[in-house]
């Protein structure tokens, strides 16, 4: 399992990441972001390709360094200014009311804690600041979701720890965010117990 995680899960994560199902909710997502940039879950760097021109320069963060020279490549090729962290985000390493944008896609399902990581994105976004997300998780169709249960054990083994059983909406609802505007949908031709997606914006309150 250590040999699959290390050496073939991150060409499958790049690969699924890059789905044309994928591609128009992370330009409606990312189309939002401006000002100074947070992207927890960098992964392979898939989201460069969308953000808005405006965004010249990003601060990124993952727990793991993956496919280093396909990623310094599509730094390149965004013509963006790229500050990678090897972190966690249970734990940021920036001061309070420090970004405008957090950006978060196909990422809260597999962290160790949510809670602890929105807390902390609560923490360092600015009073107006925004959480742009895009996330699958449990469904609220019950017969979705004992599949999801059923699957999810086999999901976090194959999937590097994602899990399916996550209500995302209401996680980030929990950390005190507001959310501006919010859906949840099915994704198209993709199975239901692994296509529910939460697609929004949540604000930190200016009081």
């Amino acid at each position: 399992m250590n040999f699959y995680r290390h050496y073939l899960f991150p060409y499958v994560l790049d690969w699924a990441m890059q789905q044309p199902v994928l591609k128009a909710p992370r330009q409606r997502v990312l189309a939002r972001a401006q000002g100074r940039v947070l992207e927890i879950g960098f992964g392979t760097g898939v989201n460069l390709a969308y953000y808005p021109d405006q965004v010249r320069e990003l601060e990124t963060l993952d727990p793991e360094s993956l496919l280093a020279k396909r990623v310094s490549r599509r730094i390149a090729q965004s013509g963006r200014k790229v500050h990678f962290h090897q972190l966690a985000g249970e734990s940021l390493p920036f001061a309070d009311n420090s970004f405008d944008t957090l950006v978060c896609t196909l990422t809260l399902c597999s962290v160790q804690d949510p809670q602890q990581v929105l807390g902390e994105v609560y923490r360092v976004l600015k009073p107006g600041g925004r959480l742009l997300l895009l996330e699958h998780g449990a469904s609220p169709d019950p017969k979705v979701q004992r599949w999801q249960h059923r699957l999810n054990g086999v999901q976090q083994a194959c999937g590097g720890g994602c899990q399916l059983i996550r209500p995302t909406k209401e996680l980030v609802a929990a950390s005190g965010l507001v959310f501006e505007q919010v859906s949840q949908y099915y994704l198209p031709k993709v199975p239901r117990f692994l296509g529910f997606m939460t697609e929004g914006c949540a604000c930190k309150p200016l009081g």
